[in-house]
């Protein structure tokens, strides 16, 4: 039977849309937006510097390879420029790594609570999303090497993953790209990367500088603060890059974003003081949510996860509208699985004492 109207592909209908995090509270003279991982001290006034001298040329087009910009990164981070590719924002990479090394029947992992990217992107690309189990909130490697079968050609891994903020140590990821069947791409997606402050983490530079089956890929959206630009980079071998470089838009990224990138990249003050920012108010929100009878998940990204257990008299739905009528924009994340929770980013010294205030307020506890 012929269909009376085209058709999309199959696996397109069973994507569930992505659903970004809301950005307002009307009726509220001064909204904390923090429901999105935002960076609370922005970008480098060095990159907004750039980004408004590109303004003069919007005629042109942008370099389609991004060259200063993966020279910029290269320097950074001690890479081959032409082992990176530059896209808008990570989570068009990962579509392209997807729609590059999946085809219908195929198979990707991802964990439990992973970034809903990734199975968006594998359906798009006509794969079966499959599941692996988590422990405490955290990525299980022997359940992902569990879930893989003949038909698994990608593995996601999200380390710090997003929205638990939990990691995994890296000789974890070692052990899991170890045991992986070589034809099995493993991608590490370390969009928080910057923000870790642990002695056993690592980004993975150096296990896909000796692999030939793993790609990391990373975003400017986080501690450089560059979010309304879209801007991201993979590191792989240069087989996938090569694989990636033939599919991508000619322009994928555009002029202002990588002027931008590559001020932000070289600030590296800024980034730092962002840092130093993050490390004591993760510290501070963490110990004082908890204070009030919370859980919170133990979190090493710019976020945490705050758990609202019926039992404690306020469901995770009530305080999302109980704070949204404070000024305070969380995250619901039931779409991941956690629908008793939600997802904070760490604020300005502000947001983040109106927080604990008006959850003391919620629970009926003294501030």
């Amino acid at each position: 039977m012929t269909a009376n109207r085209p058709q999309p592909r199959p696996g397109v209908l069973d994507i569930a849309p992505y659903i970004p995090g809301k950005s307002s509270a009307p009726g509220v003279a001064k909204v904390f937006k923090l429901s999105s991982n935002e960076s609370p001290l922005g970008p480098s006034p060095k990159a907004i510097a750039a980004y408004r001298a590109v303004g003069e040329h919007l005629e042109d087009y942008p370099d389609g390879s991004a060259s200063e910009l993966r020279e910029a990164l290269g320097t950074a981070f001690g890479l081959d420029p032409a082992r990176i590719v530059c896209g808008a924002g990570s989570d068009d990479l990962l579509n392209l790594i997807a729609r590059a090394y999946l085809t219908d029947g195929d198979e990707a992992i991802h964990a439990t609570h992973g970034f809903l990217v990734y199975p968006i992107a594998t359906l798009g690309a006509g794969a079966k999303p499959v599941v692996a189990p988590e422990t405490n909130y955290t990525v299980n490697v022997d359940a992902m090497l569990k879930a893989v079968t003949p038909k698994t050609k990608v593995v996601f891994l999200a380390n710090p993953n997003n929205p638990t903020g939990t990691y995994i140590p890296f000789d974890e990821v070692k052990r899991l790209h170890k045991n992986l069947p070589p034809h099995v791409l493993l991608v590490l997606d370390a969009a928080y990367a910057e923000y870790v402050q642990r002695n056993d983490y690592e980004s993975g530079i150096e296990l896909v500088a000796t692999s030939e089956n793993v790609v990391m890929c990373r975003t400017f959206s986080k501690i450089y603060a560059l979010a309304s630009l879209r801007l991201g980079w993979m590191y792989g071998p240069a087989p996938v890059v090569d694989a990636i470089n033939r599919i991508r838009g000619p322009f994928n990224v555009n002029a202002p974003a990588i002027a931008a990138g590559v001020a932000a990249i070289r600030d590296t003050a800024h980034v730092e003081r962002s840092r130093e920012h993050n490390t004591r108010w993760l510290a501070w929100l963490t110990e004082e949510i908890g204070k009030l009878g919370l859980s919170v998940t133990p979190s090493v990204a710019n976020f945490v996860l705050i758990h609202f257990p019926e039992s404690k008299g306020r469901t995770a739905k009530e305080a999302d509208a109980f704070l949204t009528k404070r000024g305070l924009i969380l995250r619901q994340v039931s779409g991941y699985k956690l629908p008793n929770a939600l997802r904070m980013s760490v604020g300005t010294e502000e947001a983040n004492r109106l927080m604990v205030k008006s959850l003391a307020e919620l629970l009926g506890k003294p501030a």
